[in-house]
């Protein structure tokens, strides 16, 4: 029997935590699905025999999917950052999500279609609004400010001014 994680976060669905979890697994990698849990008996959002539980790893993330039912919503409070090495992956993940029927947002933020948010987070964005040089640290935050999915190029600009 495997042991669980210490600490797992829990993500609340309406029915289709199984399916979000493939979605994960099949686009990020050190990711997969695990045990699926079916309710022994009917319970307030479904029925003996559905997927009550999933337990799926993203990003080497312990995660359990709970279909809970419609009476919560997921919320930018909770997001996954990915931090990504150049603009391909950057491009590979935001694309993933929003054309799987996620939406965009701003600054680099993405919703999948579950309402789960993501950040797709250049590793030049952090180093660039981390740097000891203010003027830096301003023009590559205003730069991110203007954006929607974060363009590496332009971010390496305003790095240099």
């Amino acid at each position: 029997m495997i042991k669980p994680a210490k600490n797992t976060i829990c993500l609340w669905y309406n029915g289709d935590a199984e399916e979000a979890a493939r979605f994960y697994a099949a686009t990020f990698p050190d990711s997969s699905v695990g045990r699926i849990f079916r309710a022994p008996t009917d319970f307030p959002s479904g029925k003996k025999g559905d997927v009550l539980t999933v337990e799926f790893t993203v990003l080497g993330i312990p995660c359990i999917g709970l279909n809970g039912g419609p009476a919560f919503k997921h919320n930018e409070a909770f997001s996954f950052q990915v931090s990504t090495e150049d603009q391909a992956e950057t491009d590979r993940y935001w694309n993933a999500i929003v054309n799987n029927g996620g939406q965009e947002s701003a600054c680099g933020w993405c919703k999948d279609k579950w309402g789960v948010s993501w950040q797709i987070t250049p590793r030049v964005l952090i180093e660039a609004i981390n740097d000891p040089d203010p003027a830096v640290t301003e023009r590559a935050f205003t730069a991110m400010m203007q954006m929607t999915k974060i363009d590496v190029a332009a971010i390496e600009a305003a790095r240099r001014g």
